[in-house]
């Protein structure tokens, strides 16, 4: 019983990590990565999809997305949805290739991007905290339920919090990756 409460908060403490790093790869950094791209969605044919389900999004040098359309008359369909997307680029097409340069960031704006991040990361950790506390209370409740005695008690909540520690720590080493990417020029 007990194991089984170690293993679902740890699988939800897992799901709040990914969470953070999939909210760390949308922020833009000035350094290119097709992931920014990601969020973007495009009318295909009355469908909204993502653009790398209607593109290929690759990197052509560390300041250049490039997207290459399956369709070439998905070129001014793409271009659009990037510049109405709010995120700061201007996409150009050349033939069938549309070039996404990477403006780079102003000091302000880094130091923007690093209070979001910090906010990513205190989400996360909230998160975390949360399942060590849903974790602690059904530790509680076989307790006083006698299925378990209060020695397993004692020591299902040493584990969750050994466990909380370890996922906090990956959770700040995340952000300070992120932070030392953002004020990288």
């Amino acid at each position: 019983m007990e194991n089984d409460i170690k293993q679902n908060a740890e699988r939800k403490m897992n799901k709040a990590i990914e969470v953070l790093k999939q909210d760390f790869a949308k922020i833009r950094t000035g350094r290119a990565h097709p992931s920014i791209l990601d969020q973007i969605s495009v009318d295909y044919h009355g469908t909204s999809l993502p653009i790398n389900q209607v593109a290929t999004v690759t990197l052509l040098d560390s300041q250049t997305i490039s997207v290459t359309p399956w369709e070439k008359q998905m070129i001014p369909l793409i271009e659009k949805a990037i510049l109405e997307s709010n995120i700061g680029l201007n996409p150009a097409s050349v033939g069938g290739l549309i070039r996404v340069p990477m403006p780079p960031l102003s000091q302000e704006r880094r130091k923007e991007l690093i209070k979001v991040v910090k906010s990513y990361s205190e989400d996360s950790k909230v998160s975390i905290r949360n399942v060590r506390r849903d974790a602690n209370e059904a530790s509680k409740k076989l307790l006083k339920k006698k299925e378990i005695s209060s020695d397993e008690d004692k020591r299902s909540q040493d584990e969750i919090q050994k466990l909380t520690n370890e996922k906090i720590r990956i959770a700040d080493q995340l952000l300070s990756a992120k932070e030392n990417e953002i004020m990288t020029v």
